[in-house]
Parts: C-alpha cells; sequence; structure tokens
C-alpha cells in the first residue's frame, strides 16, 4: 500500500436532542461520534462496520462535509477538508465522490441517466459537451451498459443497474477516494455479488481508494484490505481483514462474528453472539462502553480503555489485552 490518502484524528461529532413541551429545549446529546482515529492508504479498502448506531455512518458523512465536526480533524492529502475554500475546495469535490445505500432514492427521477453521471463533472469542471458524452459513454461501458442506455431515466433500471448509475456518477470526476455507505444492502444476493465483483474490478484498474460502511462482514471479508469496528461512536480493533476473521480479540467484535448468518456452522466465529441492546448514546457507559454486554466484564473496564497494538497493524481497545 502507497502512503496515507485520509487522515481522520480524533473525530467527535454530537448531535443535539431536543424535548420539552413543544420540543425546542435541547435535552441532551447524542455522542454519535466520540475520538475516532484511522488512516486511509492510497488505492486501499477500508471498512467501517459495526451494529446500527455505532456511527460509522457518522462518520463517513463528516469525512464528505456532510456534518461539521465537533472536535478533531479530518485531512485528505494533509489537508484539513473542514477548512478548504475557494478552488481547494472545488479540488476536494472532485476528488472524493460518494455512492449511497439506497438507489432507488439516490438518483433524480426527472433526470437520465447521461445527465446524472455527468452532474458532478459539469458542477466543477468546465468541459465540452462532446468531451462530457464521451465520458458519459465510456463509464457506461466499464459499469456493463451500452452508450444508448445514457438517454433511459432511472425508472427504466433494475436495483443493480441504478447503483451501477451511481458508481459511474461517482467515477466521472476520476476521484481519489470513493466512500460507499451500505452499497449492496437493499440489493438481491446475485446482483449483490455483481456490484461487488465490479468494484473490485475497478479498484485493480484504476487504483482508486474507498472507504466502505457496512454491516454486512461476509461482503466486507470479500472486498475490504483493513477494517474497523466500531461500537458506540469508538473505534474498537483495527486490522486487516483476513486477521479479523481468523484472530479477532475483541469480545466485541467476535460476537458480531458470532452472530452472522454462516454457510457452514464451521465458518461461524468463536464466542457467544451480540446478548441485550445497546446502550443509549446519549448516556454511554462509563470506562469500556461494551461493558454492560461483555462475557468477560471485569472491575477494571470501569476504567476508559487505550488502543493496544498486539501485532503490526491490529490494534484492540480491551482491558484483557492491556494487563
Amino acid at each position: 500500500m502507497g502512503r496515507p490518502l485520509i487522515e481522520v484524528d480524533n473525530l467527535s461529532k454530537r448531535f443535539a436532542v431536543m424535548g420539552g413541551p413543544l420540543g425546542v429545549r435541547t435535552v441532551g446529546h447524542v455522542r454519535a461520534v466520540d475520538g475516532v482515529s484511522f488512516a486511509i492508504n492510497e488505492g486501499e479498502t477500508y471498512a467501517l462496520v459495526g451494529e446500527s448506531g455505532c456511527g460509522k455512518t457518522t462518520t463517513a458523512r463528516t469525512i464528505l462535509r456532510l456534518f461539521t465536526p465537533d472536535g478533531g480533524q479530518v485531512r485528505v492529502e494533509g489537508r484539513d477538508v473542514h477548512a478548504l475554500t475557494g478552488v481547494e475546495l472545488k479540488e476536494f469535490r472532485l476528488a472524493v465522490q460518494a455512492v449511497f445505500q439506497d438507489p432507488w432514492a439516490s438518483l433524480n427521477p426527472r433526470m437520465r441517466a447521461g445527465t446524472l453521471i455527468a452532474e458532478a463533472l459539469k458542477a466543477n469542471r468546465r468541459v465540452s459537451k462532446a468531451e462530457t458524452k464521451a465520458r458519459v459513454a465510456a463509464l457506461l461501458e466499464r459499469v456493463g451498459f451500452p452508450a444508448w442506455k445514457a438517454d433511459l431515466y432511472p425508472h427504466e433500471f433494475s436495483g443493480g443497474q441504478r447503483q451501477r448509475i451511481a458508481l459511474a456518477s461517482a467515477l466521472i470526476t476520476d476521484p481519489k477516494l470513493i466512500v460507499l455507505d451500505e452499497p449492496v444492502s437493499a440489493l438481491d444476493l446475485s446482483v449483490q455479488a455483481q456490484v461487488i465483483n465490479l468494484l473490485k474490478d475497478i479498484q485493480a484498474e484504476l487504483q482508486t481508494t474507498f472507504l466502505i460502511i457496512s454491516h454486512d462482514l461476509d461482503t466486507v471479508r470479500y472486498v475490504a484490505d483493513r477494517v474497523g469496528v466500531m461500537y458506540l461512536g469508538q473505534l474498537v480493533e483495527e486490522t486487516r481483514a483476513e486477521e479479523l476473521f481468523e484472530h479477532a480479540k475483541h469480545p466485541y467484535t467476535r460476537a458480531l462474528l458470532a452472530s452472522r448468518l454462516a454457510l457452514h456452522p464451521s465458518e461461524r466465529g468463536e464466542g457467544a453472539p451480540v446478548i441485550g441492546e445497546a446502550p443509549s448514546p446519549m448516556e454511554p457507559p462509563s470506562g469500556c462502553r461494551f461493558r454492560t454486554r461483555c462475557p468477560h466484564a471485569m472491575e477494571i473496564c470501569e476504567q476508559v480503555p487505550t488502543m493496544v497494538q498486539l501485532d503490526v497493524g491490529h490494534t484492540v481497545a480491551c482491558h484483557l489485552y492491556s494487563q
């Protein structure tokens, strides 16, 4: 892998919770992301995984500048993305693109496919109609469509085809990073495989960097180089994808692996599945946030664990390994 393309440093994001008789008084804050740090190398696929509400999508949307962080930094090629203005901001919008979860909602139904694909290019670069048309046709071919499909509307495509249109739209600016938020979760299994294989082919050809947000561990195992596991807004384990599946260390990671559906009993992860409901992100437990659901909870778990490096590239925040 090359040098870091993106660095997330101690990132935090909170959301106010409104209440009171008229619903206009702040009664608390949800700590959606709380001190998360990781880096993604050029040409790498990095996955953030965890249960719904763990903060992985908020992390992705903060990277995309859809949210402003309350603390920490996101740097792309060494530049703080939330401090960018003018030309540098336009360069960021060309360099970082996104593909979202729902292909039925992410495409404007009133725009033809070719217009949708060209939108980001025309908004950020001065290009001729002929150049735009040629670029759109090339990208349609790259994602498996003939050029004439540029004249069709989104409702004339299936769900998997729409997601390929969304991917072509993300590729139009030759981005360095594409953020994929649950890119196949809304698709049938056979279509998921087609889209995942397309992503792998595109990365092999273009060396694009991917950040994948997913709760589907089997998809992550197939596409990711490294994985970060999040729980209640914090990163609890990070390592190579194969290492995670073969030698997961954090009790939460082991429980996630045990909870997943497996084709054969031998493929289930070690340990018990995740039990109980996750605590409220408004009032997370003190110390280790997983301790109220952890089968290995100890008195020391009431203290905040620090990230410990167990092996090259394998870190975990758990008192089982800090002793």
